[in-house]
């Protein structure tokens, strides 16, 4: 095994409606632990530059993954129309706010295109917290670091559809709040 872990609340986790997965981003692991933890077929919502990537691009175009282009405001908002679309067809979308993996576990910044599609979609966001995956696979590294203590830990959803677009910025908040609360910070 690459690491040890456990998963806390994952009956907490929706089965049915459009459900974004807003965790943190610490490792090239995240996508695969998340689908594990949460007992369900997740699709990475993936920034289009690591489509470009050998092997990595490849294996995320045949999952199908949605790619965003934080680029082009337009094709952003192509992409996220993609994403709307497989999420209203019962595909479960994983999102990392953050935009890249963190180095130290620690929160970075959020981005908002994953709760525009949240407000769009009137979807849940089912907050995600993973401990110490920053550990087994760091950011802007290959070499895993293997036996290390690895929890995912899954919070109370919060209903988008109770949110409005002027109500974005206490939608983010509110996630983020909940995220550094289940990383223990």
């Amino acid at each position: 095994l690459l690491f040890r872990g456990s998963t806390a609340g994952n009956n907490r986790v929706p089965m049915q409606g459009p459900l974004v997965v807003v965790a943190n981003h610490g490792s090239h692991l995240d996508p695969p632990l998340l689908g594990h933890a949460l007992g369900r077929p997740v699709a990475f919502m993936a920034k289009a530059e690591l489509f470009s990537i050998p092997l990595l691009g490849q294996a995320m175009r045949a999952a199908e993954f949605p790619s965003v282009d934080r680029s082009n405001r337009q094709r952003a908002v192509r992409d996220l129309e993609k994403a709307r679309a497989m999420m209203e067809s019962g595909i479960v979308l994983w999102a990392a706010p953050e935009g890249t993996r963190s180095p130290d576990g620690k929160l970075l910044p959020f981005k908002k295109g994953c709760f525009h599609l949240a407000l769009d979609t009137e979807a849940v966001i089912v907050p995600v917290a993973i401990r110490g995956i920053h550990k087994v696979l760091p950011a802007r590294s290959w070499r895993f670091n293997l036996g290390q203590q690895v929890s995912v830990h899954i919070g109370e959803p919060i209903d988008a559809a109770t949110y409005t677009r002027e109500d974005l910025p206490e939608l983010m908040a509110e996630t983020r709040q909940r995220i550094a609360t289940l990383l223990g910070g």
